[in-house]
């Protein structure tokens, strides 16, 4: 297998480096961490003008029809350059749209950097499981009234329209049962709690009390979401390990950065035999990430059900423990300075403790991997 980028992946990786460089600097992050909505438009407008926005949309609906491969590059250069914009949120929430069908202009709107979204699908009982739903779709004349709650939305508050699961029958852990909606952010009866994560990045607490859905904002058909949920939740799963791998990259270039120019007894640090071993083991860690997210882009598309959710718990629980490894270390190696704002290795480390709980855990993926056909043999 090629493991090269293709030249128009290049030319994306190249532009968007070039940006996060020069316009998306470690002090100008922070500056929009402190501001009000914890986003920058003129990002987001950054964003959309160097095509990031329109890369996963089909042609029809304006965009490059780029996969999980072309993803992989983006979501690669947002983890290296720290950006907080609310890209994936809104890139998760195509997804549903694109796996539901019927929502072209929506699309088109997301592609031209017009709309925002954020996936409102957790909730506090759930743990990682997606299917574990108790907020509550009833149907009327007019469509359906959404009552319930959902907890640590990844740019909740910052979104314009909102993907959120809820049931509309079966039990609280069923998978039959489960609806899908999308909704306007500014509904009545929504109220949002906006916070910032310890990432520096921001979530919300939503509430949904008596929320009229039109017909129209039903994705897919009624009590047959699940599918749905499950293909998308594995595309972001994908998306994150891209993001954790050029999170990891920085980070371990930034401590070997270190390494050459801290000194002790005259010389710099990296001299040490014992640090360069803990350098190569972080520089495996990193390498057999990459090839682990790699996989779980290529295998994203899989007709085969049982093989994409196998190969992308596989790469989430081998990239979690790579993330942690990679960041203790890393933080170990700065010494003190390690766990300080103003060195972006402690970002960078905030994050990948961020990823590796959103979408699932290590242990929840390891546990999800065994789970599936085929892993235990019959004695």
């Amino acid at each position: 297998m090629d493991f090269n980028l293709t030249q128009e992946q290049q030319q994306f990786s190249d532009a968007l480096r070039r940006w996060t460089e020069k316009d998306y600097s470690f002090e100008t992050r922070k500056k929009i961490v402190l501001s009000d909505t914890g986003t920058s438009d003129a990002a987001w407008a950054a964003l959309t003008e160097l095509g990031m926005t329109a890369l996963p949309i089909p042609e029809e609906q304006g965009g490059f029809s780029g996969s999980a491969l072309d993803m992989q590059v983006v979501m690669h250069e947002i983890g290296r350059g720290l950006v907080i914009e609310p890209y994936f949120a809104t890139m998760l929430g195509a997804q549903f749209l694109k796996l539901a069908g019927g929502h072209g202009l929506l699309l088109e709107q997301i592609a031209a950097g017009e709309l925002k979204l954020a996936c409102a699908l957790g909730e506090k009982q759930a743990r990682h499981d997606l299917f574990d739903i108790t907020t509550s779709a009833t149907p009327n004349a007019n469509g359906f009234v959404l009552n319930g709650a959902k907890t640590v939305v990844i740019h909740g508050a910052q979104a314009d329209m909102l993907i959120v699961s809820a049931r509309t029958g079966g039990a609280q852990r069923d998978t039959d049962g489960i609806s899908l909606f999308v909704i306007a952010a500014d509904s009545v009866g929504v109220q949002v709690r906006d916070y910032r994560t310890i990432d520096c990045q921001r979530a919300a607490d939503i509430h949904f009390e008596n929320v009229h859905v039109p017909p129209t904002g039903l994705l897919g058909t009624v009590g047959n979401g699940w599918e749905i949920l499950d293909a998308a939740g594995d595309y972001g799963v994908a998306l994150l390990c891209a993001e954790a791998v050029g999170a990891m990259e920085a980070l371990n270039m930034a401590t070997l950065d270190y390494l050459k120019t801290r000194q002790q007894f005259g010389v710099p640090i990296g001299k040490f035999q014992a640090l360069q071993h803990r350098m190569a083991d972080m520089f495996m860690h990193l390498e057999q990430a990459r090839s682990m997210a790699t996989l779980a882009a290529v295998k994203i598309a899989s007709d085969d059900v049982t093989e994409r959710r196998r190969t992308v718990s596989a790469a989430k629980a081998r990239i979690g423990q790579a993330m942690k490894y990679v960041g203790q270390q890393a933080v170990q190696l700065h010494g003190g300075m390690g766990v300080t704002n103003e060195l972006p290795a402690a970002h960078h480390f905030k994050r990948l403790t961020m990823i590796e709980v959103i979408l699932g855990d290590t242990d929840h993926h390891l546990a999800r991997f065994v789970a599936q056909p085929g892993f235990r043999q019959a004695a």
